[in-house]
């Protein structure tokens, strides 16, 4: 057994349908993939009907699996509700929700104008709340049970300068995850989610740390583990987290970032810096 291999047995998703926002590339692709091979049914949403156009046919020739491609704005509350109407023409009942459509961008956040403020705020909040507001009342009409698992980040909890609109944005997604944790648990709806720290994905991170600034700010060397997450390891979680094998897991916030955040929360994590040779000048200063 690896890191690289599907944990859950096959089968484990089976005859389910589960929707994943931003499904068309990157992260939710590899976690939309996962959930094609544990046997669901796979319908993706993004702005973009050609990127999601293209990874339909590629998941389904790699899978086997089916796979509804509906371009969606998530700002935009009717289109949402296009999408579970379209979803259950095609498939029937909707049985998992993951929302992990975002943007994100690092700037000083004065150099902000408060649109570009709300572009991410609205695609990671609203579009959060929107998605699961349109699926939470459609199940609870119809007295359907369904799971809700949504992407957030370490810093929705500790804020983090730099990516102040995103950090707001997250820090809203996770308090509304495990308020509805509680309170549509009466209808057999569980709320959990994510906290991945660095995974790599060619949009992403090309977009918040273009040319050398990625090797300058090598995300490896924040995490104890030294090394980056691999896809498959998040997949693996969220298939968990999406099948009946978590079926009393409710309301929790998942880490999966080989320890980076508490590294770097913990005041004096980054003396592991200090070669041996100060270790030794400290420990003769001190006295044994």
């Amino acid at each position: 057994m690896n890191n690289m291999e599907g944990m859950l047995k096959p089968g484990s998703l089976k005859d389910k349908t589960i929707i994943v926002t931003g499904g068309g590339t990157g992260l939710g692709r590899s976690m939309g993939k996962y959930f094609l091979e544990l046997g669901a049914n796979l319908v993706i949403t993004s702005r973009k009907k050609d990127v999601l156009d293209k990874a339909a046919d590629e998941l389904m020739k790699e899978t086997g699996g089916k796979v509804l491609a509906v371009a969606c704005d998530v700002r935009k509350y009717e289109e949402i509700d296009n999408v579970i109407k379209t979803t259950e023409a095609t498939f029937g009942q909707i049985h998992g929700v993951l929302n992990n459509a975002a943007g994100n961008f690092i700037s000083p956040t004065e150099r902000l104008s408060h649109r570009a403020f709300d572009i991410v705020v609205d695609i990671v909040l609203k579009g959060t709340y929107y998605t699961t507001l349109a699926a939470g009342k459609n199940w609870i009409a119809k007295q359907q049970p369904g799971v809700f698992l949504n992407i957030v980040t370490t810093y929705a909890w500790t804020g983090s300068g730099y990516v102040v609109p995103s950090a707001c944005g997250k820090a809203g997604v996770l308090a509304l995850t495990r308020s509805l944790a509680v309170e549509w648990a009466k209808y057999k709806i569980r709320s959990n989610a994510i906290a991945p720290g660095p995974f790599p994905t060619e949009g992403a991170w090309s977009r918040l740390l273009p040319g050398e600034l990625v090797q300058k700010f090598d995300p490896a060397q924040r995490v104890p583990l030294k090394r980056v997450g691999e896809h498959q390891e998040l997949a693996n979680l969220a298939g968990y987290l999406m099948s009946d094998y978590s079926a009393y897991v409710n309301g929790e916030v998942i880490t999966i970032d080989g320890g980076e955040w508490l590294r770097n929360g913990g005041e004096f994590s980054h003396l592991e810096m200090v070669p041996d040779p100060m270790w030794d000048m400290l420990e003769k200063m001190r006295g044994k």
